[in-house]
């Protein structure tokens, strides 16, 4: 009673809207900017358990607007160092981490456990795949996107009665954008304070859900400029038009490739099976594009080391045909291979997806010595 009693003693919430909170189960998809906000009020005012999704690790950059992290935690995976500070934080909350990206493969397995899924992806396939899953599970969605200067917010897919649900992210965007035509924080930049607010208002909407108080953004978008200070609310209405989009059943669902789908650098992308197999080939060239303290230290086959962080002063360069890069998560090497297949039109580039940690976890290596 004591850690809740500011929000207790609302007369709209009371010992009522503490215990709704308490069973209630919610599933945040990102720790990145908007996922640490999120994630923090969450647990602060004591939803009962708490669910992360991410495959990323703390990197230096992610520092300046990503706050549960601190530069101790470079290098170390996302979820586990979130887990530990929620913890900390409030032990009565129970914590699930899932150290993977959402596929589909395990969305509507992972989704399916929770009341309430929380968009704070930071790519298209993600935010795509979500809300369809959120679709067909018949969840509810609460969506947040930064960029710039600018944020948005919308509460999806939420039950208005008489078997009918509100608008979802198709009936604003119907279609993923293609590849290059929508850059991202890393390419354009973001304000550090600009996730907070928009994950707050996030996690604002996760509490007015669960609890039944206020008027959620249900049917509404709502736009915030920091640099204006402009607040922009629209109306927003379900489409019969953009259901077809949506995949009809669990099969459908992870037959559709919600990467291809949004251009083809998701192309550059090949698994540890093919990413070994390149082991016996000639004319390839491995790169690690880490930071040099970043682990685990890989030896179990030749390759070169070229830091992303030093391509702004000089992108390398590479004499053979087949250019394989890999980071911590994937992330980062994707960016690489964007880079290098803009400068080398003729060569095969490809990126580890997933990366290095998972594929050393998960593989096992027969012998020690350098391959």
């Amino acid at each position: 009673m004591e850690r809740y009693q500011r929000q207790i003693i609302l007369s709209q919430f009371g010992p009522e809207g503490q215990a709704k909170l308490a069973d209630a189960k919610v599933l945040v998809v990102g720790a990145g900017g908007l996922g640490c906000p999120v994630l923090m009020y969450l647990a602060a005012a004591g939803v009962g358990h708490l669910g992360i999704v991410d495959q990323d690790v703390v990197s230096l950059s992610n520092l300046q607007r990503q706050v549960l992290y601190k530069t101790e935690d470079v290098g170390l995976p996302k979820v586990e160092r979130a887990e530990q500070y929620l913890l900390e934080m409030n032990p009565d909350v129970k914590v699930t981490s899932y150290f993977t990206y959402l596929t589909t493969e395990n969305a509507l397995e992972i989704v399916h456990d929770y009341d309430i899924i929380v968009d704070a992806s930071d790519n298209f396939p993600t935010r795509y795949l979500v809300n369809d899953a959120c679709v067909l599970l018949d969840k509810v969605l609460v969506y947040g996107a930064v960029s710039n200067f600018e944020g948005q917010v919308a509460v999806f897919n939420a039950d208005l009665g008489d078997d009918k649900r509100s608008s979802n992210y198709r009936d604003i965007f119907p279609n993923p954008p293609m590849d290059n035509e929508i850059g991202n924080c890393a390419e354009i930049g973001v304000l550090g304070v600009l996730p907070g607010t928009i994950g707050c208002i996030q996690a604002s909407e996760v509490i007015k859900l669960i609890t039944g108080i206020g008027k959620p953004l249900v049917n509404q978008l709502q736009t915030v400029n920091l640099l204006t200070n402009q607040w922009q609310t629209f109306n927003i209405h379900a489409s019969t038009e953009t259901r077809p989009l949506i995949p009809d059943d669990t099969i459908s669902f992870k037959n559709n490739d919600y990467s291809l789908a949004c251009g083809p650098l998701q192309k550059m992308e090949i698994g540890a099976a093919d990413f070994q197999a390149y082991f016996d080939k000639e004319d390839v060239v491995f790169v690690d594009v880490r930071e040099a303290f970043e682990k685990p230290e890989i030896d179990f086959f030749h390759h070169k080391k070229y830091p992303l962080s030093n391509w702004e002063k000089e992108v390398p360069s590479f004499q053979e045909g087949t250019i394989i890069l890999f980071c911590q998560s994937g992330k980062r090497s994707l960016e690489a291979a964007k880079k290098l297949s803009q400068i080398y039109k003729d060569k095969e580039i490809f990126s580890l997806k997933n990366g290095i940690l998972s594929w050393h976890n998960n593989h096992k290596i027969i012998s020690n010595e350098p391959y």
